[in-house]
């Protein structure tokens, strides 16, 4: 009996200290980053070169990413991505600067254009941006990238749901290579 309340307090602070564990500041993933991954469809793996940058942007941290796959016939199909973030009022989520209001002002963009709305969130060691597309038919599409800081770099995980069901996830590691 000892024992197993001896079991039952250390697994309440394991789990009490991970739930409390304190978010990263953006600027722990200030760098740049390059590495691979893997999409996973059907029953085939294909591999992708990626390359992250975080680095400081105007009240906030921008995230530019770029990602290369081979295929079939010899050629590189490559992807580029760049977002500005700004901060916002409630702690460690991050409002996307995509686009210019009538002001100038930098503001997300419009999902009801067709257009992705898009923000950032950072709990514990991971680093999320979430893209959410409201297609033709009024249905919405996300889309979820996760880099959670490691030693050497960064973990990835890209899942893209449409209403809720998961259509594909990528996996992947980013050797940090400069600050």
């Amino acid at each position: 009996m000892k024992y197993f309340i001896h079991l039952i307090s250390a697994l309440i602070m394991a789990w009490s200290a991970s739930v409390f564990a304190a978010d990263r500041a953006a600027e722990d993933f200030f760098g740049e980053y390059v590495g691979k991954s893997l999409t996973h469809l059907g029953s085939g793996v294909t591999p992708r070169d990626i390359n992250v940058t975080i680095k400081p942007a105007r009240r906030g941290f921008s995230v530019d990413w770029k990602t290369g796959a081979t295929r079939a016939d010899g050629t590189v199909k490559r992807k580029s991505y760049y977002i500005e973030f700004r901060r916002t009022k409630r702690d460690n989520i991050f409002q996307s600067a995509m686009v210019k209001d009538a002001f100038g002002n930098l503001s997300p963009m419009d999902p009801m254009r067709g257009n992705p709305y898009v923000w950032a969130r950072i709990q514990g060691d991971t680093l999320s941006v979430y893209a959410m597309h409201i297609i033709e038919d009024g249905n919405y599409e996300m889309q979820v990238y996760h880099r959670t800081l490691t030693d050497t770099g960064m973990d990835l995980k890209f899942s893209r749901y449409r209403e809720g069901e998961n259509l594909r996830d990528i996996t992947g590691s980013a050797r940090k290579i400069s600050k």
